[in-house]
């Protein structure tokens, strides 16, 4: 509840839309998950209630993918930042969701390492693989 929680309008429209071509489509709430649990939590009680999840990360996707088409509740993972585990031996890092490839580079500033596009969430979730992926590595589950 609380500040972890919006139904505001102005909320909604923010996180109803990307950076693609598609019109905003707002969902019926926003909330703001601040640990796997709560993410557990939250996703159990919409597939009880047969309510539509939307992830957001920060809205740069060119595809729609935030667009609540069918409503529903928008999971914003941007709090859930921690920057856990970090491998210089195998070039490998443990991140949430939430962190930003600006915020990764500061961490890494100091190794010689960087991640070099896009955001490191959306990244993981698509599994992405493009040109960067396949020269610098790419996300593993």
């Amino acid at each position: 509840g609380g500040p972890n929680v919006s139904t505001a309008m102005a909320v909604r429209e923010q996180h109803g839309h990307d950076e693609s071509m598609h019109t905003c489509t707002p969902p019926d709430a926003v909330v703001w998950p601040q640990a796997v649990g709560q993410v557990q939590e939250l996703a159990a009680l919409c597939y009880r209630c047969r309510v539509p999840m939307v992830p957001f990360g920060t809205g740069t996707g060119l595809e729609g993918g935030v667009n609540a088409v069918q409503g529903g509740i928008c999971f914003d993972l941007s709090r859930m930042d921690t920057i856990a585990e970090l491998s210089l031996e195998d070039f490998s890092v443990a991140v949430e969701p939430g962190v930003t490839r600006k915020a990764l580079n500061s961490h890494l500033r100091d190794t010689g390492l960087w991640f070099p596009v896009g955001t490191v969430g959306a990244s993981a979730a698509s599994g992405e693989a493009m040109a960067p992926g396949v020269a610098w590595g790419q996300g593993a589950a």
